[in-house]
């Protein structure tokens, strides 16, 4: 009779219990948190900043566009810019390659 105790006993134990289904997502969710904090938001709020940077271009503005090209804006339309880069020659560039707007009287040392 002893043998059949023990293994009663045995069956007793059953299987491990599973883990928490929250608990596997855990890290997940963690990663996507960390990624939204270090990469997601900041690069959002830089194309916003931009965004705001293109639509505040006017007549007069020093400005670099996205290809290192210094230049005074003398024309402004909805989607093009016209660019004096050198006197008496002027380019024509799409508005959102203005990377960067630089203060007033940089021309004149570069």
């Amino acid at each position: 009779m002893d043998w059949l105790i023990s293994t009663a006993a045995a069956q007793a134990a059953g299987a491990p219990a599973q883990p928490n289904a929250l608990m596997q997502f855990l890290p997940l969710v963690l990663i996507f948190v960390v990624f939204y904090f270090l990469l997601i938001r900041p690069q959002t709020k830089r194309a916003k900043e931009h965004r705001a940077m293109v639509a505040a271009l006017g007549v007069g503005a020093e400005v670099v566009t996205s290809g290192g090209i210094l230049g005074r804006i003398t024309e402004v339309s909805e989607q093009f810019v016209t660019l004096e880069i050198a006197p008496g020659v002027n380019i024509k560039v799409q508005r959102h390659a203005v990377s960067q707007e630089l203060p007033k009287g940089t021309l004149k040392s570069a």
